[in-house]
């Protein structure tokens, strides 16, 4: 599953179906051979009807991208937040997304603690 895919299957799921999405995402991700990842990261994916969602593509993109040695895809330079989003909204989990977020993703407003972006 590609990031266009990825976010055809966001649209219109509630926060919890789509952060099993993610997860179903990076595991897939995960387990390609490194030199046909990018393929999976290159085509900007259509609205998801949620700005922060599809900032977050963003910035999940250039994440994987970065921790494979590689350039984001010039999509990703446009998209980001005015405010800042917290998805996970503890206050522990704020806590921890200001002081441990990827790069990728605190450039775009959107923080998010790293092991959010792990898999089993």
């Amino acid at each position: 599953m590609g990031l266009t895919q990825l976010a055809g299957l966001l649209v219109g799921a509630d926060d919890s179906l789509r952060w099993r999405l993610v997860a179903e995402f990076l595991e897939e991700y995960r387990w390609e051979p490194v030199d046909e990842r990018p393929a999976l990261l290159a085509d900007e994916p259509d609205c998801t009807d949620d700005q922060r969602w599809d900032v977050f593509l963003a910035a999940l993109a250039e994440h994987l991208a970065a921790r494979d040695g590689r350039r984001a895809p010039a999509w990703t330079e446009e998209r980001s937040l005015r405010q800042f989003w917290f998805p996970f909204n503890t206050r522990a989990a704020r806590v921890d997304a200001i002081v441990h977020a990827p790069a990728a993703f605190r450039r775009r407003g959107v923080f998010v603690a790293p092991q959010e972006l792990e898999v089993a």
